[in-house]
């Protein structure tokens, strides 16, 4: 990443009076791209009623927008993190500017208006915006001092000294800042770090260069546990804190594992007896434990006691500490999948982010950088403001099955959705409100029908977040443009078919959508849905999976019948509830990503039913003959059909768009890339949530594939993905600690043991209820303790009842046979 271009260019507009917008320089070359356009861009109408303004658009999505510098400033096109991953199918130059105004009554019309803008590859064009400052901890600092962000210090500058120099400098210095040592993540790995609230989260990607020098960076990740002790729990604790150095880590271990016992009504340590203790699996297994957040010591995890290092033995703080919140990894680790993980000395404060700073005219100025950034996320959108803003506003216009699949009772932001996934044209009109916030609205958009860029693509290609009559008829040619402008002249055309009003809150349906898009095939008004196979065998049909028997009552009549308590409208509720109720922009993102994801597997039901094989997702059977089920999932046949025949327009909509032909590739790639192979696995999770009298024998089958298939880093990571903490994240798979049959026990056991090899799997097992982390303590110990048995009786045969007599006595009695 070292070498991957932070900034491509820096440009400064200004408005004269007599010419109107000018576009006075562009560093460190031409864009060669019309100037007029750049400078219309960079100084948005009415940017003179507004002391400062932030906006962004876009480079290279269209012709007309297409730069064409004289030398090639960069080869690659590289995605969030500057890895080339096939994921960044455009070039896009992602474009934050700022204008401001600057009133001088030695001027005419009594202000001056400038605009600086920074050219960039990276979507999280955010750090450059938001303001921090000097961390009072830091050798250049004694006290905390606000700084200001780099783009506007810049422009501070020029107004000051209007010269070449200025741009040198900011480009020179937004190039120089260094992130170099910033983790990659895959995408599974961006999947649990964005559902994770835990500050530590894969903080072993963040060992210093030096100390992971030798190891390549692609294996870093990748832990291989070592099977050289076979000694029991409390044996491999108290044989580590007879090795240790110091008298007070051996005692403070002692009185661990005495007050454990105690508490269990045990001896401290008692040969021939056992039971789970909190030491069997580190303190931060057993209950949270948050002491050693900011400074986590270099040796973490399990250590081995034949290597001969040396660890102690955390204490525990309290019994009934929380485990959601615990933040460190246990030391005292017994072998079971045990692990040296080598992490920083010093913990990072937010693994979410990699720290890093831009130094510019004397001035750090801390920067943030997110590291679970998907390429359709663009800024620092906003879900919330735009679900907050469009929850109840006044819908006019005709009915579309595209849009309406729930009638007249569907809910604005499911329109919203609705026309962005069928390729709709898209206006959000801002009258008199600054360019900014309009265009923060417009990449709020593409976050919602992408799933936050975790589901779909082909959204920001396609997107304007700030537009003007400068070029109208060139982004009003892009099909399913979705644009945002401040002109309410926009208003009166008819090149748009929803039209979204922030100022007055207003939700308008193109009176003339119908002849722009006839509606052709079965749908919501046409004839009832008939199916190919005729025979639905499956689960859920609720907006996300976690829904299950909350759709009510059906209509029973073979065109769509507006519902109330329809699956969008619970789910809308749910999510406006959880905003209510304070819950973050985190959640809210998760919840529409699983939203998305769900309207594809429902997708991909609808093609096998309607037309044949689907290409978009797994075959949709259930679990017969030991084979198992996949694919879309329902409680049954009369749910099966009810969301089909709600969907069935919109899908065909979304069938005709360039986010279904991504999609189509993404999912052809996955199942030739994915580290799990072979096999659903969310279908297998959601028979584990909400499955009914499930077989033995498909439990039982479930986790032995599991075990067989997810053993390697990636593997667990990418089954991880598929269980976000704010679902439980492994209590579907801890029940079977408590199954019936011991052999789905011994498997589940199994499964959690190869989880906490690696650090990521640790901490879901930290997250795991008290009573659910004591169920595989204490079955694990069992499972120990069986095992060490077997060995020792292969090593030490039974002795035989002539051991007992002299040898001329053996010798004789075997003789008289």
């Amino acid at each position: 990443m070292s070498n991957v271009q932070h900034c491509s260019f820096v440009l400064l507009a200004e408005f004269d009076i007599d010419r109107g917008a000018q576009l006075t320089y562009q560093f460190p070359q031409p864009l060669g791209t019309d100037e007029g356009l750049l400078a219309n861009l960079m100084l948005p109408d009415g940017a003179e009623k507004q002391l400062e303004d932030w906006t962004i658009f876009f480079l290279n999505q269209t012709p007309f927008n297409t730069i064409a510098p004289v030398l090639a400033l960069e080869d690659n096109v590289r995605d969030a993190n500057g890895v080339d991953d096939g994921d960044s199918h455009t070039g896009l130059l992602y474009v934050l500017n700022l204008v401001r105004t600057k009133h001088d009554k030695t001027v005419r019309r009594g202000a001056v208006v400038k605009a600086m803008a920074i050219c960039t590859r990276y979507p999280f064009i955010q750090i450059f915006k938001v303001s921090g400052s000097n961390d009072p901890s830091s050798q250049d600092s004694l006290i905390a001092l606000p700084l200001q962000p780099v783009l506007l210090m810049a422009l501070d500058d020029y107004f000051a000294d209007p010269s070449q120099e200025c741009f040198a400098r900011l480009f020179d210095a937004i190039n120089s800042m260094d992130i170099s040592g910033a983790p990659t993540l895959c995408r599974y790995e961006k999947l649990v770090m964005r559902t994770s609230e835990r500050k530590d989260m894969f903080a072993e990607k963040f060992a210093p260069q030096k100390e992971a020098s030798h190891v390549p960076a692609k294996a870093q990740h990748r832990q291989t546990p070592s099977w050289g002790s076979h000694s029991s729990f409390e044996d491999g604790v108290m044989t580590r804190a007879r090795d240790s150095e110091s008298v007070r880590d051996r005692d403070q271990a002692v009185q661990d594992l005495t007050v454990t016992n105690n508490y269990r009504g045990q001896p401290a340590h008692t040969q021939g007896q056992y039971s789970p203790t909190d030491t069997s699996f580190g303190s931060a297994v057993w209950v949270g434990d948050e002491s050693g957040l900011e400074g986590v010591p270099q040796s973490m995890g399990a250590t081995m006691a034949n290597t001969g290092s040396k660890s102690s033995i955390r204490g525990r703080s309290s019994t009934d500490a929380s485990s959601s919140s615990s933040h460190v990894y246990a030391y005292g680790v017994s072998n079971i999948g045990a692990t040296s993980f080598s992490l920083p000395t010093g913990m990072v404060k937010d693994t979410h982010f990699f720290q890093t700073s831009i130094a510019y005219r004397g001035h750090t100025l801390p920067i943030k950088m997110p590291l679970s950034t998907f390429p359709e996320e663009v800024g620092d959108y906003s879900l919330i403001q735009l679900i907050q803003t469009f929850s109840n506003p006044t819908v006019t216009g005709p009915l579309h099955p595209h849009l309406h699949n729930n009638g007249s009772l569907t809910h604005p932001i499911i329109i919203l959705f609705n026309a962005l996934v069928t390729g709709k044209r898209i206006i959000f009109l801002g009258h008199n409100q600054p360019a900014g916030q309009v265009s923060s609205y417009v990449l709020s958009a593409c976050a919602l029908g992408s799933g936050c860029g975790c589901v779909l693509r082909g959204f920001i290609e396609r997107a304007f977040p700030y537009a003007n009559l400068t070029n109208k008829e060139e982004w009003e040619s892009i099909p399913g443009y979705i644009a945002g402008v401040t002109n309410p002249i926009f208003e009166h055309g008819n090149s748009w078919d929803l039209l979204c009003d922030i100022g007055t809150l207003r939700m308008v349906v193109n009176k003339d959508i119908h002849l722009n898009y006839p509606v052709t095939t079965q749908g919501t008004t046409g004839p009832p849905l008939i199916m190919r196979t005729g025979t639905l065998k499956a689960e859920s049909s609720i907006g996300s999976e976690e829904d299950v028997g909350r759709s009510g009552k059906e209509g029973q009549k073979g065109d769509m019948v507006a519902k109330a308590d329809s699956s969008d409208n619970l789910f809308i509720e749910d999510v406006i509830s959880a905003i209510s109720y304070h819950f973050g922009e985190n959640l809210v993102r998760s919840r529409f990503a699983e939203y998305v994801g769900r309207f594809v597997r429902l997708a991909a039901r609808y093609e096998e039913e309607i037309i044949g094989p689907t290409k978009i997702g797994y075959p949709s059977v259930t679990y017969q003959d030991g084979r198992l089920g996949s694919g879309m999932a329902f409680s049954d046949e009369t749910s099966a059909m009810r969301e089909l025949q709600a969907n069935a327009s919109r899908i065909e909509g979304w069938r005709k768009t360039n986010s279904y032909r991504y999609f189509q590739e993404d999912f052809e790639k996955a199942l030739s890339s994915d580290p799990i192979q072979g096999f659903d696995v969310l279908h297998q999770i959601w028979r584990f949530r909400h499955a009914k009298n499930m077989p033995d024998s498909e439990v039982d089958l479930i986790m032995r594939t599991l075990v067989e298939n997810v053993q390697t880093y990636d593997q667990v990571v990418e089954l991880l993905s598929f269980l976000p903490p704010h679902y439980g994240g492994l209590l579907p798979l801890s029940f079977g600690l408590f199954h019936q049959q011991e052999i789905v026990r011994e498997l589940t056991v199994e499964l959690f043991n190869q989880l906490r090899i690696h650090p990521v799997g640790y901490q879901f097992l930290q997250a795991l209820n008290h009573f659910h982390r004591y169920a595989y303590v204490r079955l694990a110990h069992a499972r120990e303790i069986r095992q060490q048995q077997r060995e020792q009786n292969s090593l030490y045969p039974p002795v035989s009842i002539f051991n007992s007599r002299t040898p001329s006595n053996r010798s004789e009695s075997s003789l008289g046979g």
